[in-house]
């Protein structure tokens, strides 16, 4: 499975983006997919991910505030984030997660929050 990760760019700090993650296959094939981001100098965290039968989770920086959601028919999950923080910046990657154990990961897309 192949994962593509668009839709980042720059915002002012309130304002909002939809990251989209788009799979070369059906995401059915994958028991999770998650967001994960990365700022420069820091360790890649777990942002959001959302498992097979629609379960999400958050970290606890970004609940309330950004929704992970899944369009099976297009094989993409989204990410929205709203009322982003300068904190929120950085490289946002997709990861999937199948049921013997394998990752996918794609490129990464770059995030910027403008205070």
């Amino acid at each position: 499975v192949q994962l593509q990760a668009s839709g980042g760019g720059l915002v002012q700090a309130g304002g909002s983006l939809r990251l989209s993650c788009a799979a070369s296959s059906s995401i059915f094939s994958l028991k999770a997919i998650s967001w994960y981001r990365q700022a420069p100098g820091k360790q890649r965290e777990l942002v959001a991910v959302i498992t097979s039968d629609g379960s999400t989770n958050y970290a606890d920086s970004v609940k309330g505030r950004f929704t992970i959601s899944r369009d099976n028919a297009k094989n993409t999950v989204y990410l929205q984030m709203n009322s982003l923080k300068p904190e929120d910046a950085g490289t946002y990657y997709c990861n999937g997660a199948n049921y013997v154990g394998m990752d996918y990961w794609g490129k990464g897309t770059q995030v910027t929050v403008s205070s």
